[in-house]
C-alpha cells in the first residue's frame, strides 16, 4: 500500500503534493529505497511512477510489515536523518506472520529501534484500513480489530513530549469497493484518503501544514 506498484502515483506522492502546497518550511521524503513493485517481475524493480517528479525515497516493501521493518528502521533513521516516520503497516503481518499481540510487540520494537537512532523522532501511525479479507474472514476481522485497539493503546503508552506518537484516524469514508483496485491496495481515491489521514493527524496534532485539500 505504501511502496505502490508500476504505474501508480502512491499516497506518498499525494502527501508530498499537499505539503508542497501547505507547508511553509523545507522538507523532503527520505529512505533507502525508491522503487515500485513490478507485478510482472514479482520484485521491487520498477521506477515507472505515474508522476516520477517528486522525492521518491521511502522505506516500504511489498509484503513487508512491522516485523520486517523493525530490524531496518534504526539504520534508516540514522542514515537518512529522518525526523518524522509515517507508518502504514499491519495488514500483511496479521494476514501471514503474526497475531494482534505479536504484531503489537513488533510495534514496540520498531519504536525502540527508531528512538535509538534519533531520540526525538516523531511518528504517525495509520491503523489497518478496511480490506476485502476482513469482509469475508471473520477470524481475520477480529485480529484486525484487536490490533487496531492495541495500536491505539501502544501509541498512548509510548507517546512522549520529545518523541511524539500520533495515531491517525482511519479515513472515515474509506470503501473497499471504491477506494481500492483489488480489495486491498488503494486506487487514486484511496491514495488521497490515506494521504489525508496522515496530513490531518499532523495538522491537528502538531499544527504542521494545513488541512488536506486534494
Amino acid at each position: 500500500m505504501t511502496i505502490g506498484s508500476t504505474g501508480e502515483h502512491t499516497w506518498r506522492y499525494r502527501l508530498w503534493q499537499h505539503l508542497c502546497r501547505s507547508y511553509g518550511g523545507p522538507f523532503t521524503l527520505v529512505g533507502p529505497r525508491e522503487t515500485l513493485y513490478d507485478k510482472l517481475a514479482e520484485a521491487p524493480v520498477s521506477y515507472a511512477y505515474a508522476e516520477p517528479d517528486f522525492p521518491r525515497a521511502h522505506l516500504a516493501g511489498w509484503g513487508e510489515g512491522w516485523q520486517h521493518m523493525a530490524p531496518l528502521i534504526g539504520d534508516a533513521v540514522r542514515s537518512y536523518r529522518a525526523d518524522v516516520l509515517l507508518v502504514s503497516l499491519g495488514l500483511i503481518d496479521l494476514g501471514f506472520y503474526t497475531n494482534a499481540e505479536q504484531t503489537a510487540d513488533n510495534v514496540r520494537t520498531f519504536v525502540s529501534e527508531a528512538r535509538a537512532a534519533n531520540r526525538r523522532v516523531g511518528m504517525v501511525w495509520l491503523p489497518v484500513t478496511p480490506n476485502v479479507r476482513a469482509q469475508t474472514d471473520a477470524a481475520f476481522a477480529v485480529e484486525v480489530a484487536r490490533f487496531n485497539e492495541l495500536l491505539a493503546k501502544t501509541a498512548a503508552d509510548l507517546d512522549e513530549p520529545g518523541s511524539p506518537v500520533l495515531l491517525a484516524s482511519p479515513p472515515p469514508s474509506y470503501d473497499v469497493a471504491t477506494d481500492t483496485y483489488d480489495g486491498t491496495h488503494p486506487n487514486a481515491s484511496g491514495e488521497h484518503k490515506i494521504a489525508a489521514a496522515f496530513a490531518e493527524a499532523m495538522h491537528q496534532g502538531w499544527d504542521l501544514a494545513g488541512p488536506y485539500d486534494d
